[in-house]
């Protein structure tokens, strides 16, 4: 045999090798409208820019029938390419070999792969079709999952890590895309349960679809373990290559910069957006379109929580984070889920060296036995521990009201912002003005001829008095109480200075978040 047979040989094996399964099960795939690793890899990077490694790996289990059976790849694709011109490691599972299971040599596959991306500092992305593990190899699928878990575990804050769920995902190959950075899934065909239907059904009682269990739209909506969703892999696809445009490669980077073309950075509309009386509802998304760079906000977790909205978006070309109430959902005031919402992103914010700009217009942290007993003292600690913790440029405009706590938690100077701005309409004070007219003169109104034109009336003095930007202005709490159709100037002033900004906190292992 001379050395060009040899060479078609390695052809031939590589051939086997991107089959995986064969023509029938890619054939199943595309009939479930899903498409095979490859597919999905190529979709993913720039074309001709994916390298695969470890191609020729496979089980050398010996158990249960296994030995008869051939895995191309152990049923994974691991390799690195480029998106957007920028290096990226991946896997992706391949449902067609032994239903994409995890076995001893599919999970080195991927802890290597992880490897290499923390060692290159480039962003992680996995791509997961799998059925879990493969119950043949018992424990050593098991010590697999532990070894995924742990480089997840050690490289969070490090690279970004991203899992895109394109099948199922059960058991304890759900807690993988747990700890990454985001997690991506598709209508109707993506699934993430730790305990499917039946075995649910057997031991509760409960029926449930697997969809209704844990389908994308319940993990976007409801349970909060899903940051997007779409229609189609096509489309979830496209959207971690517009996520990753946002995203350094690493911890020691800061974003990408755009070149914008120069334009006027005066918003006249900005004084038509919010309407004068504190309690009429708007949608935040209104100003934020009109301070940020045209089309450029990408909003996260967009069904989660909605009484509170983040997202990256770009003034001037950079790459900013977004934490904004939402004044037309719960009267924008704080809860248990728009707690760890906001908390978790500001953290990923402050990996990944991302300013943090604040819109804010509170009521405070919603009342009621349910939230208290649900721990809304625990959660809401999150947002204060995340915001002093941050050391990235930090902004906060307060648009309208800014009561009690939720002042305090939503970067305050006292917590650590650097700059804290206010519209000339914005109400600052332990809480409003009704209420505090209602405990601070409750005596005199109630002993009054006329009760109700006597609390209107110290409604209005408290107002004066206390619920307007200029006391806490004048005591050094608001840097500046600002014309709001200049907030985006105002911004981008403020981001010029910041630019270099270096802050050190306290040497220690961690801090101990109240989780």
């Amino acid at each position: 045999m001379d050395i060009y047979e040899k060479i078609n040989e390695l052809y031939d094996k590589r051939r086997e090798v991107e089959l995986g399964g064969g023509d029938e099960r890619i054939e199943k795939q595309h009939e479930k409208g899903k498409l095979t690793a490859r597919e999905r890899i190529n979709l993913l990077v720039d074309e001709g820019s994916f390298v695969e490694l470890n191609p020729f790996i496979e089980h050398r289990s010996r158990d249960f029938g296994l030995e008869s059976q051939k895995g191309p790849g152990d049923g994974v694709v691991t390799g690195y390419g480029k998106v957007n011109g920028r290096s990226v490691y991946l896997f992706s599972q391949d449902f067609t070999v032994f239903g994409g299971a995890l076995g001893e040599m599919h999970a080195n596959k991927i802890a290597n792969v992880m490897d290499l991306a923390a060692k290159n500092g480039a962003p992680f992305i996995g791509l997961n079709d799998s059925g879990g593990a493969r119950i043949q190899e018992g424990v050593v699928s098991l010590d697999g999952y532990g070894k995924i878990f742990y480089r997840n575990s050690i490289y969070s804050g490090v690279i970004p890590q991203i899992s895109v769920i394109l099948g199922p995902c059960a058991g304890g190959a759900v807690y993988s895309p747990a700890i990454t950075d985001f997690v991506f899934m598709v209508e109707k065909t993506s699934q993430m349960f730790i305990t499917g239907p039946k075995v649910i059904e057997t031991v509760t009682g409960e029926k449930i679809s697997a969809e209704d269990l844990g389908g994308a739209r319940v993990h976007n909506s409801i349970s909060g373990n899903a940051h997007f969703r779409s229609d189609s892999e096509e489309e979830i696809i496209k959207s971690v290559r517009l996520l990753l445009s946002y995203l350094p490669q690493n911890s020691e980077e800061k974003p990408p910069m755009l070149m914008v073309a120069a334009e006027d950075d005066y918003r006249p509309n900005l004084t038509d957006v919010i309407p004068f009386d504190a309690i009429r509802p708007y949608d935040v998304r209104v100003i934020i379109d009109e301070v940020v760079d045209k089309n450029s906000f990408l909003e996260i977790h967009k069904d989660f929580a909605r009484n509170i909205v983040v997202g990256l978006a770009r003034i001037k070309g950079e790459v900013i984070g977004l934490v904004c109430n939402q004044p037309k959902v719960m009267a924008g005031g704080l809860d248990i889920d728009s707690s760890d919402k906001a908390a978790r992103f500001i953290r990923f914010c402050d990996s990944f060296n991302i300013p943090l700009i604040t819109f804010e217009d509170v009521t405070g942290f919603f009342p009621g036995v349910k939230q208290e007993h649900g721990g809304i003292i625990r959660h809401g600690a999150k947002i204060l521990y995340a915001y002093s913790e941050a050391t990235v440029p930090k902004l906060t405009v307060i648009l309208r009201k800014a009561y009690g706590g939720a002042y305090v938690a939503l970067n305050s100077k006292s917590i650590g912002a650097d700059l804290v701005f206010a519209w000339p309409n914005a109400e600052i004070a332990v809480m409003g003005p009704q209420g505090a007219a209602n405990i601070i003169f409750a005596k005199e109104i109630q002993n009054s001829e006329n009760p109700e034109q006597t609390r209107a009336k110290k409604i209005e003095e408290y107002r004066e008095k206390f619920a307007n930007p200029y006391v806490a202005a004048g005591m050094g709490m608001v840097d500046d109480v600002i014309d709001p159709r200049e907030t985006r100037i105002k911004i981008i002033q403020s981001l010029e200075m910041l630019r270099n900004k270096k802050e050190s906190r306290p040497h220690k292992k961690h801090g101990n978040i109240p989780l």
